[in-house]
């Protein structure tokens, strides 16, 4: 039987990136955005089954604890298992810590860690009844190192981090690797937005002088899902080039 791969947040981006890349590998995919806007002009269902596998999209915000139960309760009724759990959806709210507003704390806290501990809690209670599945968290070396104007977001990933350590010891004696990756530095759309002035003082921080790839994230996951980490569990994966060394 086929295996059944869950991303949230995955319409574009890092998220788009390791549900192709899952895909390659076999897996059944469950695409989810905040909204079916995320899914206009876009292509990626199509790339998904040019593998040969399933592949549906479901609109909900994983922010939400209802519409998270409704969600994966929809993904294992349609599939039948949730194999592999992805948590990816996130978003930045940059302001210097003491001008932020409490909203635009509340906002980033709410959808960026709120949502693993929903989506966890949920795919989690599938992954008991099945005894085995993998889940992979998105954190950040902002949650690691901290960033200046993203208090709001490294907390957030700070604390996928706590969640991922404590996730691996609730779950593990059932099978279920908990494991994180923290990307630094990766090329997407709104890297694309920088300044050559931003760009260059980034990648003098970082050791191979370059951005990473969201693939090259993906390969990461790939891995981590894979039966080959069976045996790798609460780790967190810096993939930074390099940044902090």
């Amino acid at each position: 039987m086929s295996k059944t791969a869950l991303i949230t947040g995955s319409a574009r981006g890092i998220g788009a990136s390791i549900a192709l890349r899952l895909a390659k590998d076999g897996f059944d995919i469950a695409l989810n955005d905040i909204s079916e806007k995320s899914f206009e002009n876009n292509d990626i269902i199509e790339k998904i089954t040019a593998f040969g596998v399933r592949c549906e999209k479901y609109i909900a915000d994983v922010s939400d604890h209802l519409q998270c139960k409704e969600f994966v309760k929809k993904v294992k009724d349609d599939f039948g298992s949730i194999d592999v759990l992805v948590n990816n959806a996130g978003i930045t709210r940059d302001e210097i810590g003491l001008r932020m507003s409490e909203e635009t704390y509340d906002d980033v806290i709410r959808i960026n860690q709120k949502s693993v501990f929903n989506m966890t809690k949920f795919v989690g209670a599938v992954m008991l009844r099945q005894k085995s599945g993998r889940i992979v968290n998105l954190a950040s070396v902002a949650g690691l190192y901290g960033n200046p104007g993203q208090m709001n977001y490294s907390a957030s990933k700070g604390a996928i981090i706590a969640m991922t350590k404590t996730s691996a010891k609730e779950l593990g004696s059932r099978g279920i690797t908990v494991n994180a990756v923290a990307p630094g530095f990766i090329k997407t759309p709104m890297t694309d937005k920088l300044t050559e002035e931003q760009r260059n003082a980034m990648l003098a921080q970082i050791s191979m002088k370059r951005y990473g790839e969201p693939e090259e994230v993906a390969s990461v996951v790939a891995f981590l899902c894979s039966d080959d980490a069976s045996y790798v569990t609460g780790q967190t994966i810096e993939i930074s080039g390099g940044l902090m060394m």
